[in-house]
């Protein structure tokens, strides 16, 4: 049976390949999507806590972690986040603004399937899910680049193939290896890959320190070993630490390394200690901190001998220094991350140096683009990758 032509055919019906097939469709190309999955933007649909932090506020390219740092400009300055809140209008989809600018559909992440679908659909993009790719072979009739695909639904032809297969994170959705895959057969590197935007695991003395603490959250301030930092709440789990601050440190945590956290960002503890001890010199360090710190982490740090356990009064200098320094500086070492299985992004992947950062094309392969998360860039928390979904798919679908 002959094969069916495509001008674009993308692998991954996620929100880069989706974003890409409408933006391809509506330049005129006709665009094939495939995806192994029974339902398009699975991610999509469980992010935000089922209301998908679709972007945020305030999107710069220093949000991003990527082996070069100015390989996001172009994208992120030619689709932004003005250009999808644009998009949300034209379906009239409410949304609400929470910390830190990030943006989240009033209702559910539903709405943001349905316009990317919609988008397709009025666009021309077919959509075709439950096909898995056998092979994929290049070919070179005439001038123009083709790729010959063998599907568990038919055999395929096309002139460009778009890879938006995304990352390794959230197995549980169906994600694979398999962008990474292709990109080593076409002879590119993928840098090494890892989870990120993730909760930490402690050691087990650690973990018997803490352990009657899950549930517990309290703001503050964490610092990675190469002095990035950010301010946010951190929760107390069973396994270890999560929470927003954590999720975004994690990107730039490296295995073995301790971090810093200050307890009470808001507050000049020193300063705090001191008139304490001058109000109230019979108070006791335990109730001191509680008024500003759950009791029972408190007593956790007096009970595991980081805090003195005496009234404020009988503080010696060292004591009071090391009680500024604990509070201000607390040290922990994770013993690790809980990995892929709750990962919402993977950092590494295909080194961006071998694409355009116009077009997302690979510069030695004509015709074969890479977007999305496959690539070897990494948002924080808060919108800024699905911002990266929009802005790398709609770049390579305005050239593919």
């Amino acid at each position: 049976m002959a094969s069916e032509q495509y001008d674009v055919i993308i692998i991954g019906a996620g929100a880069a390949g989706l974003m890409c097939a409408a933006t391809a469709a509506y330049r005129g190309r006709r665009v094939l999507v495939l995806d192994h999955a029974k339902q398009a933007g699975k991610k999509i649909l469980i992010s935000g806590g089922g209301r998908c932090n679709f972007t945020n506020m305030d999107v710069e390219p220093n949000n991003y972690l990527c082996g070069n740092p100015h390989f996001v400009k172009s994208a992120l300055s030619r689709y932004t986040q003005w250009d999808f809140l644009g998009l949300i209008a034209k379906y009239n989809v409410a949304y609400h603004e929470r910390d830190f600018g990030q943006l989240f559909c009033d209702d559910s992440a539903k709405e943001i399937v349905r316009i990317l679908m919609s988008e397709c659909q009025q666009a021309g993009a077919k959509v075709q899910l439950r096909t898995d790719i056998k092979a994929i072979e290049p070919g070179c009739p005439g001038s123009k680049p083709w790729y010959q695909l063998t599907t568990s639904q038919g055999d395929y032809e096309c002139e460009s193939l778009v890879i938006a297969t995304g990352g390794l994170s959230m197995p549980k959705l169906g994600a694979t290896p398999y962008g990474y895959q292709i990109a080593e057969s076409f002879g590119l590197s993928v840098l090494p890959t890892r989870a990120g935007l993730v909760p930490f695991t402690l050691h087990d003395h650690d973990k018997e320190k803490y352990a009657d603490l899950s549930g517990i959250s309290l703001p503050c301030r964490i610092e990675s070993k190469d002095g990035t930092s950010f301010s946010a709440d951190m929760l107390f789990t069973h396994r270890g630490l999560s929470g927003p601050v954590v999720l975004q440190i994690s990107n730039y945590w490296l295995a073995g390394e301790a971090v810093s956290i200050d307890l009470l960002p808001s507050l000049d503890i020193a300063a705090e200690l001191e008139a304490q001890r001058n109000n109230h010199p019979n108070q006791s360090v335990k109730n001191t901190l509680s008024q500003w710190l759950p009791k029972r982490f408190v007593e956790a740090l007096i009970t595991s001998k980081q805090l003195p356990d005496k009234p404020l009064k009988q503080l010696v200098h060292k004591e009071f220094d090391a009680i500024v320094e604990t509070i201000s500086h607390w040290q922990i070492k994770p013993n690790g991350t809980e990995g892929y299985r709750t990962a919402e992004v993977t950092l590494g992947g295909v080194d961006t140096d071998q694409l355009s950062s116009k077009t997302m094309e690979v510069k030695t392969v004509k015709g074969l683009y890479f977007i999305g998360e496959v690539m070897d860039v990494t948002g924080w928390l808060g919108g800024y990758n699905f911002q990266w979904a929009w802005a790398s798919g709609y770049a390579c679908g305005q050239s593919c």
